[in-house]
């Protein structure tokens, strides 16, 4: 067994359990793509047995903290198997949802997606890439299904030094699928689709805007960065007389419009823009639109702290607009993905934005991702997902 050890004072985010080791924490030691080593402290007390990566700064992710721990077969079966039953405990309304959340459920690097009757994964990691076939048998054993879509696809893979990879891992069918969340379908790719197909951590925020709709009654709503239009249906689903939606993915844009059609809803309550979010919002602000509600959930701006400040001014920015079209008492749903900005953060951003246009107003609840999305208590960097629902002052 090959052995990592850490230079002096490097071992404490380990004693609390966190699954990252950095680069510049090692002293001496490695091994192989994928391979499990011994992590130990300076002083050579036994640390972790982690999946070791020579191409990443994180150069090691913890698998066990137990040091009588095998990391073998066994273990990944049945750390696949806890994790799907975990699901069965969270209130999912939902045919489809988050069954393996990497680090948070003990996985660091997997993200595997349930739709219907489909798996989707993404193996991020080299430790995940090696286990690939072991965690693939044991996804389908803990869930009896028997068909499962690769989507290593993600830029995070070359972090890795991995190739992209796509495909079915795991028997075959179709790849456009329907997904059933509270009382509506949204129509998804599982082979073209952003992540593993769509966006399942904002399903609570969509029933929310939903349920907010119904109750305040509003009837011109703005969703921006639209995507799929999830967001466009839940407002539609809520009673809205008139949904804009601006995405700047003519595909995208597309689907969110089979989307409405899907769910029966009038072509006339709905309209859609192939446009440039920050210049529509300038427009409209020309213009004098306002609008009862709206939605903002943009990309990731900022992946990495490092890239915190230039992320912020754009926040910032689109957030100050949005207070400027939002009627007195509208209601304004905005969001950040960014790993890179906190939910601190992210409050006063909003907060800055709200002072520079000259708009007051109550922050009547913080949203985060979907409970099958979770952040544990040793790994707060799963808490990716920040939201804040903020009704102008009239």
């Amino acid at each position: 067994m090959k052995t990592i050890r850490l230079r002096a004072g490097k071992e404490r985010s380990l004693l609390r359990r966190h699954p990252w080791i950095f680069e510049s924490a090692i002293a001496k030691g490695g091994g192989d793509s994928g391979e499990t080593v011994r992590v130990e402290s300076a002083e050579g007390q036994f640390l972790g047995w982690a999946a070791f990566s020579p191409s990443s700064k994180i150069r090691a992710r913890v698998w066990s903290f137990d040091e009588k721990q095998r990391i073998d077969a066994s273990f990944f079966i049945a750390a696949c198997a806890h994790s799907v039953r975990a699901r069965g405990r969270f209130d999912i309304k939902s045919d489809g949802m988050r069954l393996v959340h990497g680090e948070s459920d003990g996985l660091p690097g997997l993200i595997v997606d349930r739709y219907g009757d489909t798996l989707v994964a993404q193996f991020t990691s080299a430790g995940v890439e090696k286990w690939k076939d072991v965690i693939a048998d044991a996804l389908l054993a803990a869930t009896g299904l028997t068909r499962l879509y690769e989507r290593s696809d993600a830029s995070s893979r070359a972090l890795e030094g991995l190739p992209e990879a796509t495909g079915w891992l795991r028997g075959e069918g179709a790849t456009d699928l329907i997904l059933q969340e509270h009382e509506w379908k949204l129509a998804l790719s599982i082979a073209e689709g952003h992540k593993t197909g769509f966006y399942l951590d904002q399903r609570d925020s969509r029933k929310k805007f939903a349920e907010t709709t119904r109750r305040l009654g509003f009837r011109r709503v703005l969703n921006c960065y639209c995507y799929t239009g999830g967001f466009t249906v839940a407002a539609l689903s809520g009673g809205a007389a008139h949904v804009t939606s601006i995405d700047s993915s003519g595909p995208a844009i597309e689907k969110a419009a089979a989307n409405v059609a899907l769910n029966g809803f009038d072509a006339g309550r709905a309209d859609f823009m192939d446009a440039d979010v920050n210049a529509s919002l300038r427009k409209f602000a020309q213009e004098g639109r306002t609008f009862d509600a709206i939605i903002l959930d943009p990309p990731k701006f900022a992946p990495t702290v490092a890239h915190a400040e230039r992320a912020a001014r754009a926040y910032k920015d689109i957030n100050r607009l949005a207070f400027k079209l939002l009627e007195p008492g509208g209601v304004l749903f905005t969001y950040s993905c960014s790993g890179g900005i906190s939910a601190d953060l992210f409050h006063k951003i909003v907060a800055s934005a709200g002072c520079d246009a000259g708009v007051d107003g109550y922050i009547t609840e913080r949203m985060g991702g979907a409970p099958d999305h979770p952040m544990t208590v040793n790994f707060p960097e799963g808490e990716y997902l920040k939201g804040l629902v903020v009704m102008r002052k009239e």
